[in-house]
């Protein structure tokens, strides 16, 4: 009952040669990050090892609600404001770049669906407008939902639909691109825990661990706060409710169904911080029995949960990931803090920093700079 429904699927990890050779990068963290930082140096010729203390995609990237969206944590709105238009458009752009390169590797592991964001109220609803024209002002694809189909309409009151978006089967994904990695020759290390990066044979070091880093770099202890998100799987509907992600309440509350008619929901962590400010993936009573009471409202029954987990993800101050070289290093690279946007923007950055690794850095790397919150 308390493990993750997407990892439930068979599993068989490619053999993973000699853990004793020294290679050229070490990326310690089997998720999409590790995976597809792997898979892009391993393509280019490059030995690479990826060290997991569990199995690919046991963390975070088989542990959070199945969403694949554009963006980043903040809304676009927020976004342009803070960083300006022409670097917040460079964002959005390049999450949407690494839908559609997801989309060509993932096979059936994601349904290109789009996305519903809900206003649970007035003043969410003039947030999402807001941010509506923002993202029309500056070219993005985007659409106002005034009217709103059952079970929706009674309780909420608009919505922002992205027809970029989609849903995500995220463990199979990813063990789906890990499969690539090690085709183009990259090893895969499972139940591997690293103790002290000292310990590891490489000429580069890349740390892909989001909100599972304690203890490997004491810089980004200080710069990612661990956060715990809780998510129920039922059994399935006889009906399809919900053939799209949804999210409300500032995306405290997400939920959308799978193609055979079990809806997933995650959330409510706002109704204990402190309590979900932690590393222990475990579930609690308290959030776990408000998400069957939230579906059982938005179904109308009272469906029998198959399966409830938790999982850590990481944030960062201002919301936007930690990616690059660590600062006053020049072996250890970084790419964490993704505040629960990982799917994509995890699969876009890992890919980020194996370009960097090779020499050919791109622009939009400059976007997460760790430089910018934590010192050499």
């Amino acid at each position: 009952m308390t493990s993750s429904y997407w990892l439930s699927e068979p599993w068989t990890a490619p053999a993973v040669g000699r853990s004793n050779v020294a290679v050229d990068v070490a990326v310690v963290g089997g998720g999409v990050t590790g995976c597809s930082c792997a898979h892009v140096l391993a393509e280019a010729g490059l030995s690479v090892r990826v060290l997991e203390a569990r199995e690919i995609a046991s963390g975070a990237s088989g542990r959070n609600g199945g969403f694949a969206l554009r963006g980043g944590a903040p809304a676009y709105d927020v976004a342009r404001r803070r960083l300006g238009s022409e670097r917040a458009r460079a964002l959005w752009r390049l999450t949407e770049r690494y839908l559609e390169r997801l989309e060509s590797l993932a096979g059936d592991a994601f349904r290109r669906t789009g996305s519903l964001r809900l206003a649970a109220d007035p003043a969410e609803r003039s947030e999402l407008e807001a941010e509506y024209e923002a993202l029309r002002e500056d070219g993005f694809d985007v659409e106002w939902r005034d009217e709103l189909s059952a079970p929706l309409a009674s309780r909420f009151q608009g919505a922002i639909f992205h027809p970029a978006d989609g849903a995500l089967q995220p463990a199979r994904w990813v063990r789906r691109l890990a499969a690539h990695a090690a085709r183009a020759g990259a090893a895969l290390s499972e139940h591997t825990r690293v103790g002290s990066l000292d310990e590891i044979e490489a000429e580069h070091v890349v740390v892909a661990t989001d909100g599972y880093t304690s203890g490997l770099v004491p810089e980004l202890d200080e710069a990612v706060t661990p956060a715990r998100g809780q998510v129920i799987v039922t059994e399935p509907l006889d009906r399809q409710l919900f053939p799209c992600p949804h999210s409300a309440r500032h995306g405290y509350d997400y939920w959308h169904q799978t193609p055979d008619g079990r809806i997933v929901a995650g959330g409510f962590r706002d109704t204990a911080f402190d309590e979900e400010t932690t590393r222990q993936e475990v579930t609690t009573p308290g959030i776990q029995g408000q998400l069957e009471g939230f579906v059982a409202e938005l179904s109308g029954e009272r469906p029998k949960v198959s399966h409830r987990w938790a999982g850590i993800f990481g944030n960062t101050q201002d919301r936007l990931p930690l990616v690059g070289r660590l600062p006053g290093s020049d072996r250890i690279w970084v790419s964490v803090g993704y505040s629960g946007h990982g799917n994509v923007m995890g699969f876009a950055c890992g890919e980020l920093v194996a370009q960097a690794i090779l020499g050919d850095p791109a622009p939009e790397l400059n976007l997460f700079e760790p430089g910018r919150l934590i010192s050499a």
